[in-house]
């Protein structure tokens, strides 16, 4: 079964952009991959922090 990707633009800042494009490299991963990868990290932070957020079809769906 095909992954479902929601396809966004993010713009960043010159020097945020190069400090990730390093990160991703050092990591050996793609700069879309170690983007991924940080929200992710922080997501499990937060909810760490504050409990699961829910998220409902609607929420996924109507995006």
């Amino acid at each position: 079964m095909p992954v479902i990707r929601t396809q966004f633009t993010l713009r960043l800042d010159p020097i945020n952009h190069a400090k990730i494009k390093k990160i991703a490299a050092a990591e050996s991963r793609t700069m879309t991959n170690m983007i991924e990868y940080l929200i992710k990290k922080e997501i499990t932070r937060y909810e760490n922090e504050n409990g699961e957020i829910a998220v409902t079809d609607d929420d996924i769906y109507l995006a």
